[in-house]
Parts: C-alpha cells; structure tokens; sequence
C-alpha cells in the first residue's frame, strides 16, 4: 500500500526528515520505498508531499496524532493537505514522479561505483546523464558523494547525473547545495 502524507513543509529537508522518523516509529523494513514530491494544491504555496511503502496491515492508529499530517490513504486532514497527499501517493504508486529519499540499496551507494554496481546494488533501474543521448558505459564511475536521491519516471527509477572531471560522473542533485545568491552581500 501506498500511503500519501503531506505536512505543508516547505524543504525538503523537513520532509525527508520527516520520512526517515516515519520509517523508525512504524519499524518498516529496510527497501522501503519513501518518496518527496513537490506539490501546488489550491490557492497555497508549492511544497513538499510525501509518499511511503507500507504493509497492507498497518494499522492507522499506529500513525503519530496531532502531526497535522493529512493521509492520502484511510485518514485526511485539511483538504489542501489531503490533496497533496493524495496527488503524491498516486505518483509513487504510477512511478510517475517522487523523488526516492528511502529504496532498496540506498545504503550500498557509498563512495565511487560504476554504474553497473549502482544497479545491481540498489533499486535503481538506470543512471543517465542530463544533455546526453544514450546510457553512460556500465564501468563509468559515479561519485556519489553518500548522496543518491534517484527519481521516478515512466515506471523506473531514474538517477539522474551529470558529467565530473576525469570521466566520472556525479548525481545531478548534491548534498549541499549553495543557496542563490549566498555570494552576493
């Protein structure tokens, strides 16, 4: 089952904060799949939803209360919440969008593989690079930076990444990012 949560948060550090205390209070497994989805619901401002596997036996009442979180599935909260929840739990569950924050293997993917290992390690389906045609060489290396957050599209997941010196490749998303403008005083 699919459950579809959304907090209002607007980072996604929040929200995948939020998944990795869900996963740990609900005891799931390791490969549980826990997805960020960005979403616009009603007049509000666009922030982050968020998707998670669960057993079909997950009884609702083990779901933490007053965390205004409105569920996509079983429980709702207020409607805008309630439709982002919704909209994430059906992009996970089509693997049409979401952004993977938990998968099977995420904790293989250390240091520098090829690509061929970052599949056979992990529940990524495949690694392209942004602006190129055709899939990168199985032994070209990805630096991962302990940092992997692959992406649902069309059915796979998807880990997007980009060209890094020597050769080698990089997840397109970093760890850290430089907020705009952070140079300019």
């Amino acid at each position: 089952m699919i459950l579809g949560l959304d907090t209002g948060t607007r980072t996604l550090t929040d929200a995948e904060h939020l998944l990795h205390d869900l996963v740990k209070v609900l005891g799931l497994p390791a490969g549980t799949v826990a997805c960020t989805h960005f979403v616009r619901t009603g007049d509000g401002p666009p922030h982050v939803a968020c998707s998670l596997t669960v057993p079909d036996t997950l009884d609702p009442g083990a779901l933490p209360e007053g965390s205004g979180v409105a569920f996509g599935h079983g429980r709702s909260g207020p409607a805008d919440l309630a439709e982002g929840a919704s909209l994430a739990a059906a992009a996970h569950a089509s693997g049409t969008g979401g952004r993977l924050v938990l998968f099977p293997g995420h904790d293989e993917l250390t240091g520098t593989l090829g690509v061929a290992e970052v599949v056979a390690r992990s529940g990524i389906d495949r690694v392209v690079v942004l602006a190129h045609a055709g899939d990168p060489a199985p032994d070209t290396p990805v630096v991962t930076n302990d940092f992997v957050r692959p992406q649902w599209r069309d059915g796979e997941v998807v880990l997007l990444t980009m060209p890094a010196a020597g050769g080698r490749l990089t997840p397109a998303e970093v760890p850290n990012p430089t907020p705009c403008c952070a140079d300019h005083g």
